[in-house]
């Protein structure tokens, strides 16, 4: 084996077997530590991660890249560091992928620093112990579900019901309105999703404040498992470095649970409840406990959550549950009645809606709009068979209500104003408070529904 030139002899070893993306390495002087990347093939275009060691010489890793073209006795050498991306202000408005290199066609991005995708969460002592709303200035969102400065949201919902409208709106808002910094990581996105999503943001005009990070569908497990160590590195600079406050989107949370079990699978571990990784609970923790806020700034996360066939007690689902503090579920019923965003108002949940937290005015106004939605749900059925005639005048002051706040939570979007030629709206909570309980009062039973639809604050309302 002739040695590289300026590669040290002791950071060189051999392949001993490759069994599809598993790689296990002979190293006689040196054993690398685990997560050090290793290089092999001919340039070290084949990146592979060290995941444990099986005795004093030999480690097995997991490839991040195709191994194609890999025998054994091939050379493999240690870098002597682990996994790094880059990080600096020059990364917004690019496109990376899992190794920090730029997909975006647009040259290498200069003067960064190189950081390990391997880091430690915020000491406990270290964390902000103060509980704030983080407002994305989307009625239903804030006044409902409000989400937590430093927490993790859930956004739940299939295919075209408007997660990626609902996500690059909340970049736009937290551009105007935080002046803060927004980290997009696709873990196994389809390549179509990530284009379409890159072309959307630039439409949108939000992609000069956001960097984006992709380990797509088409790569090994390896690559995507780490895609969301990589994000939150980056995040992280941001947060510490820069003290800004910063929005990381997560789309798929579930398709990181599923990469790890793939990688766990190609280690030879026994697979726990119903196929998953033994590992599941912490390989999650790890990933979800640096998400949080300091004193310099906090990285808040909404992450689209897929839910395997509908079924919330999957391990999955279940661990996920474990660390939101909001869940945020979109109604294709409410997106075929043209009421966007199609917020499920009643599925919605947030654990920041409490009297010590939102106030005892947010409180009580959320709670009377969920009572009226909900009676004028239970209604449906009867006004369905009987006509809303045969209702008593209560109830039908109730439905009118509920039609009313209904059309009251659509909001147009800055960003599908070229799309309904609609002004944008961005709504502070205070209004959205304002308009709801002066819903609730009847000051608009004389206003028609229509009158209430695609408007921001309750004063932009016409009377006929």
């Amino acid at each position: 084996m002739s040695e590289r030139q300026g590669i040290h002899p002791s950071s060189q070893g051999t392949v001993i077997s490759v069994r599809g993306s598993v790689i296990d390495a002979h190293f006689p002087q040196r054993l690398p530590l685990v997560h050090s990347l290793l290089r092999a093939g001919e340039d070290g275009e084949i990146a592979i991660e060290v995941q444990t060691h099986l005795n004093a010489e030999v480690v097995r890793g997991v490839a991040l890249t195709p191994t194609q073209g890999l025998a054994r006795g091939s050379l493999v050498v240690d870098t002597g560091h682990p996994l790094r991306v880059p990080v600096g202000r020059y990364l917004l408005g690019r496109v990376f992928n899992v190794f920090g290199e730029p997909i975006d066609r647009k040259g290498e991005v200069k003067e960064t620093e190189w950081r390990s995708i391997h880091r430690e969460p915020v000491p406990i002592n270290e964390r902000a112990t103060t509980s704030d709303i983080f407002e994305t200035g989307i009625k239903a969102i804030d006044l409902l579900v409000p989400l937590e400065r430093g927490g993790k949201a859930g956004l739940f919902g299939g295919a075209g019901v408007g997660k990626t409208v609902i996500i690059t709106e909340m970049i736009h808002n937290m551009v105007s309105r935080h002046e803060g910094t927004s980290i997009f990581c696709g873990i196994g996105e389809r390549c179509r999703e990530g284009e379409e999503l890159y072309r959307e943001m630039k439409e949108a005009g939000v992609l000069e404040n956001t960097v984006m990070i992709f380990g797509q569908m088409n790569e090994p497990p390896g690559a995507r498992f780490r895609v969301g160590h990589a994000a939150l590195t980056m995040a992280e600079y941001f947060r510490d470095d820069v003290r800004r406050d910063v929005l990381l989107l997560i789309d798929n949370i579930f398709r990181f649970i599923q990469a790890g079990s793939e990688v766990s699978g190609l280690m030879g571990q026994i697979p726990s409840r119903l196929g998953y990784q033994p590992t599941l609970g912490t390989e999650l923790a790890e990933l979800e406990e640096r998400i949080c806020n300091t004193a310099s700034g906090a990285i808040t996360s909404i992450q689209a959550v897929y839910v395997p066939a509908d079924d919330f007690t999957d391990p999955a689902a279940v661990h996920t549950f474990a660390h939101l503090s909001a869940s945020v579920v979109l109604s294709r019923k409410r997106a075929s009645e043209g009421l966007y965003p199609a917020i499920d108002l009643l599925q919605s949940t947030s654990k920041m809606l409490t009297p010590l937290i939102a106030g005892k005015q947010h409180y009580h106004v959320a709670q009377e709009v969920r009572k009226t939605l909900a009676i004028y749900e239970e209604l449906k059925d009867i006004i369905a068979m009987l006509g809303l005639e045969e209702l008593s005048l209560e109830d039908r002051r109730i439905v009118y209500r509920a039609r009313r706040l209904e059309r009251f939570f659509t909001q147009p979007f800055f960003t599908t104003e070229q799309f309904t030629g609609l002004g944008g709206k961005m709504v502070d909570l205070n209004d959205a408070l304002k308009g709801c309980e002066r819903i609730l009062n009847d000051e608009f039973s004389n206003y028609p529904e229509k009158s209430l639809y695609m408007i921001g604050k309750i004063d932009e309302a016409k009377k006929p």
